[in-house]
């Protein structure tokens, strides 16, 4: 305590040592000690009031007890009292047995005489009940049955109160009322019946289906209170529990699963067309028949059946079970689209489950699917193995009747450009398109496999169309006459190239939403420009095999002397460029190049080849002016091919060896050589070497000469440029002179 006193007073200073820190706070003594006194009094009310609280709790809590303890003793005398008073009424309870059994055999007498008029009446209300049933009366006829079973287990369960093992006399009972049993059974017949109908008896009839539903709801609590009692006294009448809702449920599942069956009218063999007809009927039948139960049957049900809800899903596991036994059938391609489209699609849609009507009563997404994964899977691997073997042999019937055409003796068809064509591609993508379509009704995911087959199998049918167009071009080289529409056919499969190019991509564009390119895109790309490339040397294979005589008098003593060659040559290069103006763009400018590289390069050779060396610089001069005039006729022939394309380097080749011959000055020579090295780096050595020859006033000197110094500035062609004399070769004599001249 005076520990408690002393930390008081520290405290106490402390705190006035805080206020009276300045001098001017010493006017304000007064202030702060009646402030103090204030927070004191205050402290010390709330102490009294929580002490006096305190107590009074404690006062409650004491009387409380006080009470509590007086009560119980009150109790322990009560039960005294009635402990003393149920020993002495032991022997009473005794004495009371012989009354007991006269209260039981009163209560069975008393049963019997109740029963009685039905007893004896049995035989009667048996043959009434009956007449009703047949009569279709079916609540007057179940009212009666219910006296019947009433009496006979009232009076059974007397029995068995008084002697539950008389075996004999519960069996004289049960064969007395023999009959009710029997009558049960034709009325429950009668039940299923009207279920069985129920969806024409809701149309024409509600009240029977009314009263069958009423029927089994009676039943069901009678099956409840006898289950109850067995419970208690462990009795339970013959024929109990009937479980005529569960018998009810079991009808209707049937009855639907024989409404889905009977769908099917046809077989394969009789109609091509069976699966889709089974799967309308099935969808018209199923929207139907949910459509009444919403409408009609709900309200002939009591509400808490949710009856909608039950039928939905007896039609959803019937449909289930059947479109699993159309699935483990050997089904056809176009059977296999059918059913995996009316499974995945139509079934929920707004045509069937989905209607909007039912959507207000059941959730689709709720149910379960009609096949399982598995199966769908297993479907569509089945179909896609089904379609790639159609596909090959379709496309190899395409592509012998194509093959057939070629050999006609009428020009193919042209488009509405005019460029020749033939109707494969057509043929081919109808084809693409009709399986991308069927496809498409399925999934997404689907569509993309079947696009990735079809651009697969267009990679091995171009290879075939690539190894036919060579068997063509070889057949013709044994017999140029034949076939007489070769070149128009050629050109129709170059221009075949280019509509498959464009078919395909617009394939990709309307079923795939995927922008980069598949594995097969390189490949058929590749595969289709090798053989328009293929096709355009074919046809140019043919132009200069009917030039081949012209170009061999090219750079002769015949040349020399006024040959018509090169008009020729040109006359016939845009002959054959009439016809060639019906294949499409890119291949027809490709084509034009090409044409023009080798007319060149063919003019180099015959210049190279030394099939003359001039005599004089007469010859020299009369040579080079007619190569030069020749060169402009090149010119002029392939800007009119052309269509205005810059051509004038190929050409301007020729003229730049022309100038070399016409040179008069053999010392400038050397200059005249490097210049046209300078332009054509591709210039060889024994190139250099022919045309020396050619001139034929080089001496073995000079030429070393010119030899060593290209040899030293020498210099790489341009990425750019085109090569023009690096393809062209020289006769071996001329390309043995280049060393032993740099010797």
């Amino acid at each position: 305590m005076e520990e408690t006193d002393r930390e008081a007073v520290a405290t106490a200073v402390q705190r006035v040592a805080g206020m009276l820190q300045r001098s001017d706070q010493l006017d304000k003594v007064e202030q702060y000690r009646r402030r103090e006194a204030r927070k004191k009094a205050s402290v010390e009310a709330r102490l009294k009031a929580a002490i006096q609280s305190q107590l009074d709790g404690v006062r409650t809590g004491l009387l409380q007890l006080h009470n509590a303890l007086n009560e119980v003793k009150a109790i322990q005398g009560s039960l005294a009292d009635v402990s003393k008073d149920w020993r002495q009424s032991i022997n009473t309870i005794e004495n009371l047995k012989d009354v007991k059994e006269a209260v039981v055999q009163h209560s069975q007498l008393a049963s019997a005489v109740e029963n009685l008029k039905n007893i004896f009446s049995v035989p009667e209300i048996v043959q009434e009940t009956q007449e009703l049933i047949e009569q279709a009366q079916l609540l007057q006829a179940h009212r009666r049955l219910m006296d019947l079973e009433c009496s006979r287990d009232d009076l059974m369960y007397e029995q068995y109160r008084v002697d539950s093992k008389n075996v004999h006399d519960m069996n004289l009972i049960r064969g007395y009322f023999d009959e009710v049993q029997v009558l049960s059974e034709e009325l429950g017949k009668q039940l299923w019946m009207v279920l069985q109908r129920a969806m024409v008896t809701v149309r024409r009839d509600p009240t029977m289906l009314v009263s069958a539903v009423r029927i089994i709801e009676r039943e069901e609590k009678v099956d409840r209170r006898m289950l109850d009692r067995e419970r208690q006294t462990g009795f339970l009448p013959p024929g109990r529990p009937k479980r005529w809702k569960e018998r009810m449920f079991a009808v209707l599942e049937g009855t639907v699963g024989v409404r889905i069956e009977s769908t099917q009218a046809e077989t394969r063999e009789l109609d091509k067309m069976w699966l889709v007809r089974l799967l309308e009927i099935t969808r018209k039948y199923v929207l139907d028949d949910l459509l009444v139960v919403k409408n009609l049957m709900v309200q002939c049900f009591p509400p808490h059946y949710n009856t909608f809800r039950v039928f939905f899903d007896l039609y959803h596991r019937a449909v289930s079970v059947r479109v699993q036994e159309l699935a483990a059938e050997e089904l056809e391609a176009n059977e296999i689209v059918t059913l995996l489209t009316w499974v995945l699609n139509t079934y929920s849609s707004d045509e069937m489950m989905g209607d909007p009507e039912l959507a207000t009563e059941c959730d689709i997404n709720q149910l379960e699917p009609l096949l399982t994964q598995d199966v769908v899977d297993e479907l569509l691997s089945k179909y896609i193995q089904t379609i790639t073997s159609n596909i090959t042999g379709w496309l190899r019937k395409a592509l012998e009747t194509d093959r057939k055409d070629w050999q006609k003796d009428t020009e193919p068809e042209a488009d509405q450009d005019g460029y020749y064509q033939t109707s494969l591609p057509a043929i081919v993508f109808q084809m693409f398109e009709q399986n991308l379509q069927v496809a498409a009704q399925i999934n997404k995911t689907f569509k993309e496999q079947v696009l990735h087959l079809c651009l697969k199998q267009m990679g091995s049918f171009l290879l075939r169309y690539q190894e036919e167009a060579v068997a063509y071009k070889n057949d013709h080289l044994k017999d140029r006459q034949q076939p007489q529409c070769y070149v128009q056919y050629m050109i129709a499969v170059i221009n075949n190239c280019q509509t498959f190019k464009e078919s395909i991509n617009s394939l990709k564009k309307k079923y795939t939403l995927k922008t980069e390119p598949t594995q097969h895109d390189a490949a058929i790309e590749g595969t289709l420009s090798e053989v328009a490339r293929e096709g355009c040397q074919f046809l140019l294979d043919e132009v200069f095999l009917d030039l081949e005589h012209h170009l061999s008098e090219l750079l002769t003593r015949k040349w020399l002397g006024g040959s018509h060659a090169v008009d020729t040559i040109c006359v016939t290069l845009e002959d054959y460029f009439n016809d060639f103006s019906k294949i499409k763009k890119p291949y027809s400018q490709d084509m034009t190049r090409e044409a023009h590289r080798r007319v060149v390069q063919e003019y180099l050779k015959a210049v190279l080849q030394k099939r003359v060396t001039f005599k004089n610089a007469d010859e020299r001069r009369e040579g080079a002016e007619r190569m030069i005039k020749e060169a402009e006729q090149f010119k002029s022939l392939f800007r009119k091919l052309s269509a205005g394309e810059d051509t004038d380097r190929l050409c301007d080749s020729i003229a730049a060896i022309a100038e070399v011959f016409k040179l008069t000055d053999p010392s400038l020579l050397c200059l005249e050589v490097s210049t046209l090295v300078s332009k054509y780096p591709d210039i060889r050595d024994e190139h250099v070497v022919a045309l020396l020859a050619v001139r034929g006033d080089a001496s073995r000197d000079m030429r070393q000469t010119i030899i060593e110094t290209l040899t030293q500035s020498k210099s790489s062609l341009p990425a750019t440029a085109q090569p023009i004399f690096k393809d062209i070769t020289v006769s071996s004599i001329t390309s043995m002179a280049v060393p032993k001249l740099l010797k």
